[in-house]
């Protein structure tokens, strides 16, 4: 079984986090049946962009990243606290980890920004939401910034926003599984 950790930082999407979670289960349940999903936080209960509370499975100090096949991240707002949680040194040591172990990590939107921050995109190619606010703090983490909507380098997905999220997660499925299953999942969820 290839196990994905979900990691949200307070003021995480949902949408963004929902296409991860989908895509995984859906091929659970009618895929090759060879993935699963865990939530994963700073704390165990947290809000989302919004305000909506959820409880994750595991804290991030619980997390032996040998025991996971890839990280997603997705992105979040300001204005909820999504960088305080996104840019805390736990969150990021999480993701030095994965990096560390060669591990598939898979962004949205913001997710990258936490990526950039924590040093593994340095001297790599990447993308974030589509202003030039969020482009020039990725930018100042050594990335070299694409304009396009999804960027895969070295095992690290990026992408520009919510439109990205279900070709993003259906990638994810690809690198752990394959095109063939990927593609199976895409058009039993209709896309």
């Amino acid at each position: 079984m290839k196990k994905v950790l979900l990691l949200l930082a307070d003021g995480f999407e949902i949408f963004e986090a929902s296409v991860f979670i989908d895509v995984i289960g859906w091929n659970l349940e009618e895929g090759d049946q060879s993935t699963q999903l865990f939530t994963c936080a700073l704390q165990k209960e947290i809000k989302s962009s919004f305000n909506q509370r959820f409880i994750v499975d595991y804290e991030v100090g619980e997390i032996d990243v040998r025991d996971f096949d890839a990280l997603a991240i997705p992105g979040g707002f300001e204005v909820y606290g999504f960088y305080k949680d996104a840019y805390h040194e736990k969150f990021l040591e999480l993701i030095r980890s994965f990096r560390a172990h060669n591990k598939i990590i898979a962004t949205i939107c913001v997710g990258a920004l936490p990526l950039g921050k924590s040093g593994v995109l340095q001297g790599k190619t990447a993308t974030v939401y589509n202003s030039s606010v969020r482009r020039e703090a990725l930018r100042s983490f050594g990335v070299q910034v694409l304009d396009q909507p999804i960027v895969l380098d070295d095992n690290m997905i990026t992408s520009w926003n919510p439109s990205t999220a279900i070709d993003v997660a259906l990638l994810l499925l690809e690198l752990l599984t394959s095109s063939e299953n990927a593609g199976k999942v895409r058009s039993l969820m209709g896309f």
